[in-house]
């Protein structure tokens, strides 16, 4: 796999999953709740962040974000629902940002707020003192980004205010034959990523490719070997993984099929088990999912693994009968 996804906080704290890029100084985030348990060092990988909406328990980490940012030479793009740009630009107008204009490193916010047929983007430069420009608008037709090597979509679901769901998809995945590289007498090392990149934009078979390695005493050796030769020697092409994001939704007939048809197929499935099938009526009345129906939809999703989370305070200190629950209906035949 080229990405690891992993829970920021526990399943009581604030949601949030965490998507690392293997092999390049990159990451994404789904949801903004409290990041203290990322260091800077992870923060500062996040290219993309995903936020399904902005009650506090999902929005509040982008002040330590924003901290952690300033005075840095980066970009970040946000996506979120409707009225995501008056929350983020409500957020930065609480700031007096007066001494901005004289910072060396220009800090920058791309926030694109979705709406089911349409987004609005627009950025925020720190030494502009975080102010609206260029504002863009565009259709959405349920992708958010489409990059070399992977996508991610969105879909909108009821938590009593349009919150969204969200899917992370490797295009393809290219995997190196190692033991054919010894045998054609060529090194691993940073050029396979040059390789791969190659492969993904489908570039011509004759093109020539740079593979080259270090000697002794800082001494680089090199040859040029055909991509087309490469890529069918030694790179194994198969389809991408998914991973997609489920949290704060109504379980109801709607609800269900969208997730369904986002999440299918999902390699992994994060989704909110809040409550326990026995308080259900409690869970509809706060808009959130049990326990029982997370399992009914990561299973109707065929999901090859959950992750409950997003459990209810008040089961603290008893969070294994929601684990059980979710997870024992996911394994049963629904």
């Amino acid at each position: 796999m080229i990405h690891s996804a992993f829970l920021i906080n526990d399943p009581f704290g604030d949601p949030g999953v965490y998507v690392s890029i293997k092999y390049r100084r990159a990451a994404l985030l789904f949801d903004l709740g409290d990041l203290h348990r990322l260091p800077p060092r992870q923060l500062l990988k996040i290219d993309y962040i995903f936020v399904s909406h902005t009650h506090m328990d999902h929005f509040i980490g982008f002040d330590h974000l924003l901290r952690v940012s300033l005075g840095r030479d980066r970009r970040i793009c946000l996506y979120g629902p409707p009225n995501f740009l008056q929350n983020v630009e409500d957020k930065l107008r609480s700031y007096t940002w007066n001494l901005v204009g004289n910072y060396t490193n220009d800090f920058e916010i791309q926030v694109t707020e979705v709406h089911p047929t349409y987004s609005i983007c627009r950025r925020y430069r720190c030494r502009n003192a975080f102010k609206p420009e260029d504002e863009e608008r565009g259709d959405f037709d349920g992708t958010l980004v489409r990059g070399e090597s992977f996508s991610v979509r969105a879909a909108f679901l009821d938590h009593g205010t349009p919150c969204l769901a969200f899917s992370f998809e490797e295009n393809t995945r290219i995997n190196i034959k190692k033991n054919v590289l010894q045998e054609m007498g060529l090194p691993t090392g940073p050029w396979l990523l040059d390789l791969k990149a190659h492969i993904m934009r489908g570039e011509p078979d004759d093109l020539p490719v740079r593979v080259w390695w270090r000697q002794g005493e800082g001494r680089t050796d090199e040859k040029m070997i055909p991509l087309g030769i490469l890529r069918d020697k030694v790179v194994k092409i198969t389809p991408g993984q998914k991973i997609s994001y489920i949290t704060d939704v109504l379980y109801s007939e709607e609800n269900a099929r969208r997730i369904i048809e986002l999440a299918r197929g999902s390699e992994l499935i994060f989704i909110e088990a809040s409550f326990i099938e026995e308080d259900a009526d409690t869970a509809a009345r706060k808009c959130h999912l049990t326990a029982r129906q997370a399992g009914v939809l990561a299973k109707s999703a065929e999901a090859k693994r959950m992750v409950p989370f997003h459990y209810s305070p008040k089961y603290k200190g008893e969070g294994d009968i929601l684990s059980d629950e979710a997870m024992e209906t996911f394994r049963e035949n629904v």
